[in-house]
């Protein structure tokens, strides 16, 4: 048996990850640029995204979690004789695999018994919730560690991430997009498709309407997975719009004819600072017993 241990680039439900003995390593929020605060410790996704909308002018900083925040998780596991598995968000988003990897090659001389093996999930949010889902799965079947790291690997590979936004004007606090851009894409009714490819944030196309952004997606998804149904694990995440995200998974089972069994998510702040309120992500995966 081994330690799982994520950042919380992940988005994974607290509870959920406590029901699985998962350890999270959360990331950090600003408001002033110099008090940082633990997401989901020192203030909620909600919360936080409450206070985005309320504060127009509000230009909040994120800050991946230190080497040393890793050392304090990864310890008290190394002293208990524990091996570890450590999944984080894309190194190409973020920092959080470069600290990781610090502070594995800082602990490695004081515990040369033990394993810490790194994934970088070269995705985010609920894209990199559906791999720690199948680690968890794998882990609680018996496999070894590293049996469970190369189908993890494998399981990383097929997973795709697919967003849409309800306005510019995050992408553009964030310097993602320019000013005209967002303003002729507010006037127009514009609503991005991002999707994460090898890691990194992309644009898949732009629509008119967020009605037919999410229907593109699901039309997508139905051609992409129509006879992958019983081999995939889906996830929808949402910031901010429950309501459309249960409508959206309502009719994604519907088109696919399966149910999506994964319980719909908050988006934190790694992904949900460019995206902002409104913004819907969905994900898949194969699961590891089908590759």
């Amino acid at each position: 048996m081994f330690q799982i241990i994520s950042d919380g680039g992940c988005d994974f439900r607290t509870e959920e990850a406590q029901r699985h003995k998962v350890d999270v390593v959360p990331f950090y929020i600003s408001f002033d640029h110099e008090n940082y605060l633990k997401e989901g410790v020192d203030i909620t996704k909600e919360a936080y995204f409450k206070r985005l909308v309320a504060e127009k002018g509000l230009f909040p900083k994120t800050s991946q979690p230190s080497p040393q925040d890793y050392i304090d998780v990864f310890t008290p596991h190394l002293e208990a004789g524990e091996d570890l598995l450590v999944l984080t968000i894309s190194s190409k988003l973020s920092g959080s695999y470069s600290s990781a990897t610090l502070a594995a090659g800082m602990l490695k001389e004081e515990y040369p018994d033990r394993t810490i093996l790194l994934l970088d999930s070269l995705n985010a949010s609920v894209g990199q919730g559906l791999i720690l889902r199948e680690i968890i799965k794998m882990r609680d079947a018996g496999l070894s560690l590293q049996e469970t790291a190369a189908l993890a690997e494998q399981v990383r590979n097929t997973t795709r991430l697919y967003c849409t936004l309800d306005t510019l004007e995050y992408l553009k606090r964030g310097g993602r997009v320019g000013p005209t851009t967002a303003l002729v894409g507010g006037i127009l009714g514009l609503s991005p498709i991002l999707q994460v490819v090898d890691g990194e944030v992309s644009q898949l196309d732009n629509v008119r309407g967020r009605k037919r952004a999410l229907k593109l997606i699901e039309e997508a998804m139905v051609e992409a997975l129509k006879d992958e149904t019983e081999r995939i694990s889906l996830s929808i995440g949402h910031i901010l719009s429950e309501a459309d995200a249960v409508a959206f998974k309502a009719s994604t089972e519907a088109a696919l004819g399966v149910e999506i069994e994964n319980p719909l998510t908050e988006v934190g702040v790694t992904i949900g600072s460019h995206a902002g309120p409104g913004g819907l992500v969905f994900a898949y995966c194969k699961k590891y017993d089908a590759l």
